[in-house]
């Protein structure tokens, strides 16, 4: 007979890690089951070492383009591609030790394999080292999370068709990459690449770059990628490619048509559920359905993260397996998440929350925009990023903050002011009244909400 635990967690990323975490927390017997490493695609090929490459690249682009507007001078500039890549791994493994070292201290047993859902309380699992251990849990939470959606017509090959995974990790630098899709991993990959001199094609069938984002938000990113050389075709769909003896062929329609070639294909258009298997749970738009408490069509089977569907953010699921934990084993209500940040950490970062003015529009609703550039911002001319701004919607008569868009200098940082004051109901005054230091990059949130009102100082 098995021993039986309390909370069987089906994966080890940001939703399972955390929700198994949390599950200890409470005084609970935790299992959690991970195919890979703790940490999951977003610790180990994701979100975190791709930052890494994201620093990299950002200061050798500081160094060769702007070095002089600082005072200094260099010869002879260069790079290791391999140091710069194998430092995304050193970042990536000491973050997946760092969640080990949390299940240890927390008592969660960490268990490496294959998980099977054999029944509402019990997982199969088959050990990485071969042999094969079954499971049972009062509560199963399901965090398999998603794998990159193939393109028809471009099938992935791990050579010359590849995912983000394989990007991270190239072994050579690519003299030229077809980058298809334009949101954040895209757009992310796109500045990373040509900032070391690869050329770059960047591909959306969309109008815009960042199609999620404010529209005066993705204009301004255009003009900084045809700027710092990348070639951008929005409007474009992808008809097809072949493998050449240099590469890859990769065809676009739309407008023009052309033939790109390239010596790799990054397809970054999306995402699919990696279902686990055995059970089969409903599913809403490829993703598991679930109800307001994260339960599954299957009782006493929850799930959190990825797999239940947009948005794919570490962040949203950490929230989400926090808030399905905590409803499973204490009388909290669930919530379910409505409005997050969204981050996106090429250069100029790009960082939103809430409803763009588009979206306001088509709602009916009666608002206000404020805007506030960096070119007006003490600290920004100081740093030497003044590129971009900050605006606000905020509704009228009451002030609230419908959402906030920023493109510039740690924009992803600053975006946490209006997560929070939107999560308080703050309203405009509210942020306007609120002393912000000077100079700070912040200042630029103040005069923007005060801008919606004509009461910028600075402007």
């Amino acid at each position: 007979m098995p021993d039986l635990y309390d909370l069987l967690v089906v994966g080890g990323g940001p939703a399972g890690y955390v929700g198994a975490i949390r599950g200890a927390q409470l005084g609970k017997k935790v299992a959690c089951i991970e195919m890979e490493r703790a940490g999951g695609i977003c610790l180990n090929w994701g979100c975190i070492p791709s930052k890494s490459l994201l620093r990299n690249a950002e200061l050798y682009q500081l160094i060769q383009h702007r070095a002089a507007d600082f005072g200094f001078k260099f010869s002879d500039l260069s790079y290791d591609w391999s140091k710069i890549i194998s430092r995304s791994r050193k970042v990536a493994d000491q973050l997946a030790s760092g969640i080990e070292f949390l299940f240890k201290k927390n008592k969660v047993e960490y268990v490496l394999g294959e998980g099977t859902i054999t029944a509402p309380d019990t997982v199969s699992v088959k050990l990485n080292d071969g042999k094969a251990k079954t499971f049972q849990g009062r509560k199963v939470l399901v965090a398999t999370g998603v794998r990159p959606r193939p393109l028809p017509g471009l099938a992935f090959n791990g050579n010359t068709v590849i995912t983000s995974r394989e990007a991270m990790v190239v072994k050579k630098q690519p003299a030229s990459i077809v980058i298809i899709g334009a949101g954040a991993i895209g757009v992310e990959f796109a500045y990373f690449f040509n900032a070391f001199g690869t050329k770059v094609t960047l591909v959306e069938m969309m109008p815009h770059l960042l199609p999620v984002e404010d529209q005066e938000v993705s204009e301004v990113l255009l003009r900084a990628f045809t700027r710092q050389g990348i070639r951008v075709r929005t409007n474009t769909k992808v008809e097809g490619g072949e493998a050449t003896p240099q590469g890859i062929k990769v065809h676009l329609g739309g407008p023009k048509s052309e033939v790109v070639e390239a010596d790799l294909a990054l397809v970054a258009i999306g995402v699919s559920a990696l279902l686990p298997p055995g059970l089969s749970l409903e599913l809403e738009g490829g993703f598991v359905k679930v109800n307001d408490n994260y339960e599954t069509s299957i009782q006493g089977i929850y799930a959190a993260g990825d797999i239940i569907g947009p948005p794919w953010l570490a962040h949203v699921a950490f929230y989400e397996a926090i808030q399905a934990v905590e409803g499973m084993f204490t009388d909290h209500q669930p919530k379910r998440v409505t409005v997050f940040p969204g981050c996106t950490y090429c250069q100029p970062q790009v960082a939103s929350i809430g409803m763009t003015e588009k979206a306001a529009k088509e709602a009916g609703l009666k608002f206000k925009v404020g805007r506030f550039p960096f070119k007006a911002s003490g600290k920004a001319l100081a740093v030497g990023e003044s590129e971009g701004f900050v605006k606000m919607i905020i509704s009228e008569p009451y002030g609230e903050i419908l959402g906030a868009h920023i493109i510039g200098a740690e924009a992803t940082e600053l975006i946490a002011e209006l997560g929070l004051a939107m999560t308080l109901e703050a309203t405009y005054e509210e942020i306007e009244s609120t002393i912000h230091a000077h100079p700070t990059l912040s200042e630029a949130v103040h005069e923007a909400t005060a801008a919606a009102f004509g009461q910028a100082i600075h402007i």
